[in-house]
């Protein structure tokens, strides 16, 4: 039987209230961890990656309730945390460790390497100030620091030496767990390095768990045995790190690969960039939550587009539920680029044109039924009517990855992804993916 893991988080959620007014009246909720499951066990290195703004650092606060959640547990070594009372609170403290983005914010300016090192053992219930010392002169050699080190203040340390004093401070209380947020960002590619195999070497020699958040995939794909993917509150892929670089299955792991520079030329420009902005966690889009910069949207059942038509026609469906599009402003662009004297006078099918063209929408579709949608979206939005516009094209192109949320479910043994492709009432739809 294998061994049970030593955190568990289940359908964490962490939403911050939106206000306004002279009461406070709750308006909205910014959805920053949306329901987030996973274990981690002993000895094991799990990375989270995604983009800024996805919710990984506040992930890493909530699940030590740094900050309270919303919803959810976790529990470490078997233990609901959000239960624990205040002396078995203390211990979990103990028991885990965390290292913060910046250790220049992170490190009292009024206290030395030493005395930073040594605060968690006083609050700890260790008075003697020469036994703080002499484990946090232990420590320094330990992390690969002078000894000289300990009396010096942060402003007098490098980067490197900071996030060491950091590390040394997460580690003297010998916890079982290390939750380590962005730990190389700030360092050049040398120290970040020794950092890394720093944390590896510790992970082998103590069993020591740790979360490393980043959104450098190269960090990852060097120091974790396993990935999970983030993407606007919630993690959509979670694979060893072998094959999640070998063969990423969501869409959104697709495209970060993509967007990452290629050491091997032969290599550089495979999958799809990815493009758009993320929504706003405030107001994430329904369904699956990547389907507005997803290029792989499954197709609604009997619709015969090629991918780039259908992606096409997608992209427009998403602009009109979302920023809208402005027949009059593209009407003025037709008119300046033409010999139309006024915008007035340019004709409404020179104007339908330029729709299909911003979206790479083609003059006729394949598909007499999809053609005859979209062309009736066009007609509608060309009289003013956004909302019919978008309407339409909803009816005709009903897909999963809009109606339905997808769960994560396991594709193979130790990895999921949570994508209609991989759903087995949806995966033969359209296009027989």
């Amino acid at each position: 039987m294998s061994e049970p893991p030593l955190l568990s988080v289940r359908d964490l959620t962490k939403h911050y209230p939106v206000t306004e007014g002279l009461l406070r009246r709750e308006t909205g909720r910014v959805r920053a961890v949306d329901g987030v499951s996973f274990d981690l066990r002993a000895g094991e290195t799990l990375g989270l990656v995604g983009e800024s703004g996805c919710g990984k650092s506040t992930l890493a606060s909530t699940l030590l309730h740094l900050e309270e959640p919303t919803d959810g547990r976790v529990l470490f070594d078997g233990r609901e945390v959000g239960a624990l009372s205040g002396a078995e609170r203390k211990r979990f403290r103990r028991e885990t460790g965390a290292v913060f983005q910046d250790p220049g914010t992170s490190l009292d300016p009024r206290m030395t390497a030493g005395e930073s090192i040594g605060e968690p053992l006083r609050i700890h219930g260790v008075a003697d100030r020469e036994r703080r010392r002499t484990v946090a002169r232990e420590l320094c050699e330990r992390v690969g620091l002078a000894a000289a080190t300990l009396d010096r203040y942060p402003n007098e340390l490098s980067g490197g030496q900071k996030q060491r004093v950091a590390i040394a401070r997460a580690l003297v209380t010998n916890p079982r767990l290390l939750v380590a947020d962005e730990p190389t960002a700030a360092l050049d590619t040398g120290v970040g390095a020794e950092i890394l195999s720093l944390l590896a070497s510790l992970a082998a020699e103590t069993g020591l768990a740790t979360l490393l958040v980043s959104h450098d995939l190269s960090v990852v794909r060097e120091a974790c045995d396993r990935v999970a993917v983030m993407y606007l509150g919630r993690i959509v892929e979670l694979a060893p790190t072998g094959a999640l670089f070998a063969e990423p299955e969501h869409p959104y792991t697709r495209a970060l690969l993509a967007a990452t520079p290629a050491p091997d030329p032969r290599r550089r420009g495979e999958g799809e960039a990815l493009g758009g902005a993320v929504p706003d966690p405030a107001d994430p889009p329904a369904g699956c939550r990547f389907h507005t910069r997803c290029p792989e949207v499954v197709p609604p059942e009997g619709v015969d587009l090629d991918p780039e038509v259908w992606q096409a026609v997608m992209a427009l469906r998403v602009r009109l539920d979302g920023d809208g599009v402005d027949p009059t402003a593209i009407r003025r662009l037709v008119a300046a680029g033409g010999d139309a004297p006024s915008a007035a006078a340019v004709d409404d099918a020179a104007v339908a044109a330029a729709v299909r063209d911003e979206f790479g929408l083609p003059g006729q579709l394949g598909d007499p039924a999809a053609e005859a949608a979209v062309a009736r979206a066009i007609d509608a939005l060309l009289a003013g009517d956004e909302g019919a516009a978008a309407e339409r094209l909803a009816e005709a192109f009903e897909t999963p990855c809009v109606a339905d949320d997808p769960d994560r479910r396991a594709t193979a043994p130790g990895r999921s992804v949570a994508c209609h492709r991989y759903d087995p009432d949806v995966r033969n739809e359209g296009d027989g993916q």
